[in-house]
Parts: C-alpha cells; structure tokens; sequence
C-alpha cells in the first residue's frame, strides 16, 4: 500500500505543546485591538522576512508516488487522488500575506497549486456540508466553515516563491487559506472532510480559537 512508503520521525514535542496551551490560558500576546481587514498588518503582528518554521514535532516523509488526497464526507463525489491526478486539476497562483498566532507576519507569497474552489467543484459538496475538517499525515487535525474554504484566496499548494513547498513547511502540499491566522492552512495534507457537524482539531480543543480572524485578534478561545 502506499501509506507503507510514508515515514514518520520524531515524536509529539509535549512541552512546547503545553507553553502554546499556557499561551492561551494567559491570553498571551493579546493587545485587546481590532482592525479593518484593509489594514494590511493584523493587531498585534510583527513583519518578519524569514518564514519560520512551526510543528508539532512530527515529520511527515512523503514521496509522492505515495502520496494520496482523500476527499469525503457529505459529497456527491467522494474522491481518492494520486498525486499525478491532483497535479492534472487546473493549476491556480496566487499571492497572499501569513499570519500567524505566534504574531509574525509575512508579506507577499507565492503560492502555486489547486484552488479550493475546484477541488469543490470535483467533489459536490452536498446541501448538508456546513464545515471542512483538515487531516494531515501527522496526525494533525482543523476546521474552518465551508464559506470560509470555498473563497477565492483559498488553495491547496504545492510551490511556494517558485519552489516546491519544502517538508519541513509541509510539502508536498499544504494548506493556504491567507484570511485566518496560519495554523488554520494545515501542513501535510491528507484528508478533506466534509461535515454536518465542527469538529474542532488540536489547538482548537487546547484554547485556541475556534475560527481564528487575525483582525478580529481571535486568537485563542473567549468562552469562559
């Protein structure tokens, strides 16, 4: 089987994972502040040139020959995509701002890949669909409406500034949605979900928040 050409190394990093969580119980790096999205720079966010590199502390290895995308749920046309057939769907570039929880910023990037829009289209979600949950190769788990994955600036990319996305930034293909804070664009993708119901993933049930605008400041969770 394919899934047998996929490695994975490294392990869970439990204390940073505690610090992030820490993080949200101290509402840590909160200016209280809100901004028009025609404000180019989030409340609260630093420009940066770099693009630093955040996981969980697994990392997937995964050659494309064994790579697959499954897309499922509520659609009327499930699909399981090698990548040779995603890289057939029609190609869409784009040049987006990042931001991300950790209150870096990072301007103009280009990406190259399949829009949501027409993985949408191959799928047909159906009238029920209300959400989209994002599975990675490493075990990693978020959720974003469906309004929010169905919009124009939304892809699933491959290259990244004319380079194939590298695996420590979650190549061969990660998530690019430029419109909610970063750790929303999953790295590694493997599963597209279509649900009735949210399902929210790891940080999301660990304080973060649900929906995460960086304009909004939404950060972590303001339930009590």
């Amino acid at each position: 089987m394919a899934d047998d050409d996929v490695t994975l190394s490294g392990g869970i990093k439990g204390k940073l994972v505690d610090s992030k969580q820490k993080w949200a119980e101290e509402g840590r790096l909160l200016t209280g502040k809100t901004a028009a999205p025609s404000e180019r720079l989030p409340p609260g966010q630093r420009l940066v040139e770099t693009w630093p590199v955040l996981d969980l502390g697994i990392k997937p290895e995964i050659p494309t020959h064994a790579w697959r995308l499954f897309v499922d749920g509520e659609v009327e046309t499930p699909a399981t995509l090698s990548w040779d057939e995603f890289k057939s769907l029609p190609k869409t570039e784009l040049t987006t701002d990042i931001h991300c929880v950790t209150a870096w910023s990072r301007y103009d990037n280009r990406w190259e890949g399949v829009s949501a829009r027409d993985l949408i289209a191959l799928v047909k979600p159906k009238a029920s669909a209300q959400h989209v949950i994002f599975h990675s190769y490493d075990t990693y788990k978020t959720n974003v409406p469906l309004a929010d994955f169905a919009a124009d600036d939304v892809m699933l990319a491959w290259n990244w500034n004319g380079e194939p996305i590298s695996r420590e930034h979650g190549g061969p293909l990660r998530m690019v949605l430029p419109k909610l804070y970063f750790w929303k664009s999953a790295k590694w993708i493997k599963r597209i979900e279509f649900s009735v119901f949210d399902k929210p993933g790891f940080w999301e049930i660990r304080g973060y928040h649900n929906y995460g605008d960086p304009w909004r400041e939404q950060r972590y969770d303001d339930e009590p």
